[in-house]
């Protein structure tokens, strides 16, 4: 960034830091003492999927890296998903498999068609929330879902208040995107 962008107020984006997700296992024990918010044992990973035989070859072998744990599907948005399932208290595995689906794509060149990474949990009675990571900010922030498209938006700064220490946080609420019917998060 050079000096002319500073005067008009430009920002250089944020770096994606795909290792910020092995932040979470420690991150999971902090919500559960303070929120008794529990890990579910499912994540997911979604992209926008490129045409070719390349990027087919390339989710096939990274689905099957992780094997009978991980399933791909797709949204209404054309977005696809590798949703991974661990028992619950494996929240180390689950960042792994998930960390490994998302490298493979950066370092294959896909890295643009990331579009963010989620662990659901859940709490009493059974309300689902998910740690969201967004790739191209490297922030994560909580989505906490109620019927009929509504958030919990109380849940949701609670969440982040007890998390600003653990995890590099979203600043900027807009970008708290809802992510309805996320495969993994229900």
């Amino acid at each position: 960034m050079g000096w002319w962008d500073t005067l008009l107020g430009r920002t250089k984006p944020a770096a994606p830091n795909l290792d910020a997700l092995f932040r979470l296992p420690s991150a999971a024990v902090t919500l559960q003492a303070a929120t008794g918010l529990t890990p579910t044992g499912r994540g997911s990973v979604s992209f926008r999927a490129a045409e070719g035989g390349v990027f087919t070859d390339l989710t096939a072998e990274a689905q099957a890296l992780i094997g009978e744990r991980a399933e791909r599907s797709a949204d209404s948005y054309g977005y696809t998903w590798v949703t991974v399932t661990h028992l619950p208290d494996d929240v180390s595995g689950l960042v792994t498999d998930l960390h490994a689906v998302n490298s493979s794509l950066e370092s294959a060149g896909f890295g643009p068609s990331l579009l963010c990474s989620l662990i659901s949990f859940t709490g009493s009675p059974g309300a689902p929330l998910a740690l969201v990571y967004l790739y191209k900010r490297g922030t994560f922030y909580p989505f906490a879902p109620l019927p009929n498209e509504h958030r919990d938006n109380a849940l949701e700064i609670q969440v982040r208040g007890v998390l600003q220490d653990e995890l590099p946080i979203e600043a900027d609420l807009s970008r708290w995107f809802p992510v309805w019917g996320a495969p993994g998060l229900t």
